[in-house]
């Protein structure tokens, strides 16, 4: 199979976030109830925004650190792991997740996180790191990154539920102050 090119793979891979996780419509995709889109049809329904190719959507599948998507066993399908806008059932199962988890966050949300906590926004959860490399990469996304403990033994002690998706990432619905620390 003939390799893509860096900047063709995150063209591909930035338009498959986008459409899979929060705007299939505008390109008339149906994704089914658990965020499942036919290969075939994506490709067909992207032009001519972005020329796609099953190898390449592929080589984005395989080859990304994040792993943000997963293809069906048939490799007819394929959707994002986490992350969506779009009301998807992912059918994620809770799981008991380590003592200590990470988010990164820019500092200029401090004040904020520490009087609502942190919530899942657009998204469907908050998204939780095992470790702090990945949370400061996260956090340098939205300016001076700061590293968030997540006291998540004892949130779940307390009922909170967490799960963890595909690619590794920890999901809970809402993390409430008195959780989290620097």
């Amino acid at each position: 199979m003939p390799k893509i090119n860096n900047t063709d793979a995150v063209a591909a891979s930035k338009y498959l976030s986008f459409i899979l996780r929060h705007k299939p419509e505008e390109i008339g995709l149906q994704l089914d109830p658990e965020g499942w889109a036919n290969i075939n049809e994506l490709i067909e329904r992207a032009k001519p925004q972005i020329e796609l190719t099953f190898e390449m959507i592929e080589q984005v599948v395989i080859e990304s650190d994040k792993q943000r998507f997963k293809l069906s066993d048939d490799k007819i399908h394929i959707r994002a792991n986490q992350g969506h806008s779009v009301k998807v059932d992912l059918k994620l199962i809770p799981v008991t997740p380590p003592a200590v988890l990470y988010h990164g966050t820019a500092e200029q949300n401090w004040d904020s996180i520490m009087k609502q906590g942190l919530k899942a926004q657009s998204r469907h959860h908050v998204h939780l790191s095992q470790d702090r490399e990945t949370a400061i990469k996260v956090g340098q996304r939205h300016g001076k990154p700061i590293v968030l403990l997540i006291n998540s033994e004892r949130m779940q002690l307390e009922g909170v539920e967490f799960y963890q998706s595909d690619n590794g990432v920890w999901l809970t619905d809402v993390v409430l102050p008195q959780f989290i620390s620097r």
